[in-house]
């Protein structure tokens, strides 16, 4: 992997202040790992944004002069993480991972798909499997990506993590019976339409109304049978508040002396 030598500077200060300060000056607020121990650090915005948009980018070998402070030294770091603005899209924040040349490092690397499948000529699906795979090598054995050839893949065929040719140095570290790539065969109008026939249909019901009794309850409610076509008594009226309840019986006459 080729190096790609970049300048940043020792941050004495840190904080949400001094990052915003830093923004505004098209600098980029850093973090550098390394051991246990980190340093706050900063760098142009344009340069390492032109990094991460190039192919393998984000796997990019970095030779760091740092500058300011004791820390000043030069570096070999790679790039663990980053942070994007969500709305503006700018490159808000990023972490290095220090790494010596001769200790291995494992990342994570794109894969990439060539050739065209059999498969896919004869009319079959493909769908993908893994997208990224993860490898251990040398930090100068990084590779930008791995090429997958699927000429050769039929349909109902699968290329796997064991299918791959890693190039020299490089060992896959996935389950080699993951999925890179598979060919499904294509869905003829036939299958589909006994799908589809096959699939149950909910029955459409009838909307309820707010405030509608059920069946069970306006039956429950209903008169008992027989007393079709008569009315049902009235109700007393009840009396109005503030009048006197009217007397059972009439007072007894006192009786003479």
């Amino acid at each position: 992997m080729e190096k790609i030598t970049l300048t940043a500077q020792v941050r004495e200060k840190a904080g949400k202040g001094v990052a915003r300060g830093l923004r505004r000056d098209a600098q980029v607020p850093a973090i550098l790992y390394s051991h246990g121990k980190s340093t706050p650090i900063s760098m142009g915005n344009k340069a390492i944004s032109t990094i991460l948009n190039t192919e393998g980018g984000k796997h990019a070998l970095l030779n760091l002069t740092l500058e300011g402070g004791k820390e000043a030294a030069e570096r070999m770091a790679l790039i663990k993480d980053y942070q994007i603005d969500p709305i503006s899209g700018r490159l808000i924040h990023i972490d290095l991972m220090e790494v010596a040349m001769d200790e291995k490092v494992k990342v994570q690397i794109s894969v990439h798909l060539t050739g065209n499948a059999i498969g896919v000529k004869e009319g079959g699906i493909l769908q993908y499997g893994l997208h990224q795979v993860e490898v251990e090598c040398l930090p100068q054995q990084i590779p930008s990506h791995i090429d997958v050839n699927i000429t050769e893949v039929k349909v109902n065929e699968s290329l796997h993590v064991r299918d791959i040719q890693a190039p020299e140095g490089v060992k896959i570290l996935n389950d080699p019976d993951s999925t890179i790539v598979t060919i499904q065969p294509p869905v003829s109008e036939a299958k589909l339409e006994a799908m589809l026939a096959a699939a149950p249909t909910a029955e459409a019901g009838e909307p309820e109304v707010v405030g509608k009794k059920k069946e069970g309850e306006a039956e429950a409610a209903a008169p008992a049978a027989g007393a079709k076509g008569k009315e049902a008594p009235a109700k007393e009226a009840a009396p109005k508040a503030g009048a006197p309840k009217a007397a059972a019986a009439a007072p007894k006459a006192a009786p003479k002396k």
